[in-house]
């Protein structure tokens, strides 16, 4: 195998898991919207805001992909493919879990305000919180970009 597959195997991976977990969170927040539409219609524009929150994620990880595209060089060495793949399999696990934990803080803020609660500004600070560990990862992902040798 050459390095090189092992590196795209890495890409796959980040944007891929970044991706479906901003697909699944995206679908919670949106449930969790179209129940809060029956009992507070008035409330669409707070519902769509907390929904969209996690499809950040995805978004980490094709800003990931633009970082490492100019590593993926044919006869790239082993130590390149391995940072590559490290970093995107990290950013990767990091998104899929946090876009989905994001979500479900999204959903229960949604729900809430379905039922008359004015928790809006609350769910949104309390939905970064989950989002920092995926931020945390793509920095990651450029601090070893730094290191891979040109």
């Amino acid at each position: 195998m050459e390095p090189i597959v092992l590196a795209y195997v890495g890409i796959g991976i980040m944007v891929g898991l970044t991706c479906v977990g901003s697909a699944y969170g995206v679908t919670i927040a949106g449930n969790a919207a179209v129940g809060a539409l029956k009992k507070n219609p008035d409330q669409s524009g707070s519902y769509i805001g907390l929904s969209a929150l996690p499809s950040t994620q995805g978004l980490y990880g094709f800003v990931g992909f633009f970082f490492m595209s100019p590593y993926l060089l044919p006869g790239m060495d082993w130590y390149a493919a391995a940072a590559i793949f490290g970093a995107g399999l990290g950013l990767g696990i990091a998104g899929l879990f946090s876009a989905i934990r994001q979500a479900q803080v999204c959903a229960n803020g949604i729900a809430a305000i379905g039922s008359g609660h004015n928790v809006f500004g609350m769910t949104m600070v309390l939905a970064v919180f989950p989002e920092l560990y995926a931020i945390l990862a793509l920095l990651v992902l450029i601090l070893i970009r730094g290191l891979i040798p040109v």
